[in-house]
């Protein structure tokens, strides 16, 4: 399975780094793949997730949301996972490889905050010094999450050049890793990034979709007809896909920030509207000018503010494995109010997006399709923003 021995994702992907982290990616590479076969890792991350993250998740027959719908809909709870995201199966899995490996700090980027308090919360588990780089604006409108990986323990470093958002953030902990490599692991929270991270991440994020597999078939007897996630970098979308990238039955969806409207440049959506090109070290979809400058992006959530995306979403464009759509901010407001409201789950802005979807074009599905919808994360973060956008504070 991919990727290649170069790291490529058909012709995504790859290694595109300064001179000085070939080393330490190289390095990477070689104590993952050593130390993730040994018994001990196994053991002692199994553990972890079984006995501190709370898995398996459920995957929860949302009843009330498909008889709104017409059609069956399960939901992957991955915000029940602790922490109230997929973020903490890539944390436990890194800060736990970080320490067999001898480091003693971790950095990390963190748009949402969901990142960011994973990592902080496997570093104080783990013992590690943990350092989180975050947007000015994300630090703004995330203010719950900050303060949260600040009881953790964790450092926060406002970054107030660029967008100053998740880009920016990425930028930065970058520099930090150039300076600091020998002691410092840097924790990337999605399948982005030089090799070997986007397969590192994903292959910590696929527990949603092994669990999803052996859950759907003893409840239904079959796997579903498609599943659904959002996607900023890609990660909790990957996470699911990926098991089931051999069962050509099984329809992959995947739903981008629309923003204000692709017909404007306040989006997201880099699979839809973004050109091939390289960012923070991997060849994939990238939205840039017409001088190969990023652009600054928009959207109503935090996590899926990214002008990039994984190399292996890029692949699965290219090769018709997945279908990318968008739906703007109203859209996923939508979907963040019919969830709460008939289903008793408020969730968090980015699968917000894939509900809002599923609502606007749920025509395109018979009554007899299974859909399973990845819910990445809690909406605990975004209630204060939600309601300073409409006026509610």
């Amino acid at each position: 399975m991919l990727p290649d021995r170069k790291g490529k994702f058909g012709i995504f992907g790859g290694r595109f780094a300064p001179e000085t982290l070939i080393g330490p990616l190289e390095e990477l590479e070689k104590e993952y793949k050593r130390i993730s076969k040994t018994k001990e890792f196994k053991r002692e991350l199994n553990y972890l997730l079984k006995e501190y993250a709370g898995r398996p998740t459920s995957l929860y027959f949302a009843k009330n949301f498909s008889e709104y719908l017409g059609f069956k809909v399960y939901l992957k709870r991955e915000d029940l996972a602790f922490t109230g995201a997929h973020k903490i199966n890539n944390t436990l899995g890194q800060v736990l490889l970080a320490k067999m490996m001898g480091k003693t700090r971790v950095i990390a980027e963190t748009g949402a905050g969901q990142h960011g308090v994973a990592t902080a919360t496997a570093s104080a588990l783990l013992n590690m010094e943990c350092v989180v780089y975050m947007g000015e604006i994300d630090v703004e409108r995330q203010k719950l999450n900050v303060y949260r990986m600040k009881l953790l323990g964790a450092q926060i470093i406002s970054v107030t050049s660029g967008s100053r958002t998740l880009k920016d953030a990425i930028n930065e902990a970058m520099r930090d890793w150039i300076t600091n490599f020998k002691t410092t692991h840097y924790v990337i929270g999605s399948v982005v990034g030089p090799h070997p991270y986007p397969m590192i991440v994903r292959d910590f994020q696929s527990i949603i979709g092994k669990e999803t597999k052996k859950q759907i078939i003893k409840k239904e007897g079959r796997l579903p007809d498609y599943l659904v996630a959002c996607v900023g970098g890609g990660s909790n979308s990957l996470g699911l896909f990926y098991p089931f990238y051999n069962n050509r039955d099984v329809k992959f969806i995947g739903i981008e920030a629309g923003g204000y409207g692709l017909e404007t440049e306040k989006h997201a959506s880099t699979l839809l509207k973004g050109e091939k090109g390289v960012l923070h070290g991997s060849f994939s979809y990238v939205l840039q000018d017409n001088y190969g400058q990023i652009k600054i992006t928009h959207s109503i959530s935090a996590g899926l503010d990214y002008p990039g995306v994984g190399p292996e979403h890029a692949f699965y464009k290219d090769t018709k494995r997945a279908d990318y759509f968008a739906v703007n901010d109203e859209i996923a407001l939508k979907g963040f109010h019919i969830l709460s409201e008939i289903e008793g789950i408020i969730p968090a802005l980015e699968p917000a997006h894939a509900i809002g979807w599923l609502v606007e074009n749920k025509e395109k599905f018979r009554k007899d399709d299974i859909v399973v919808v990845c819910l990445s994360g809690r909406g605990d973060k975004d209630v204060m923003e939600v309601a300073k956008i409409e006026g509610e504070l």
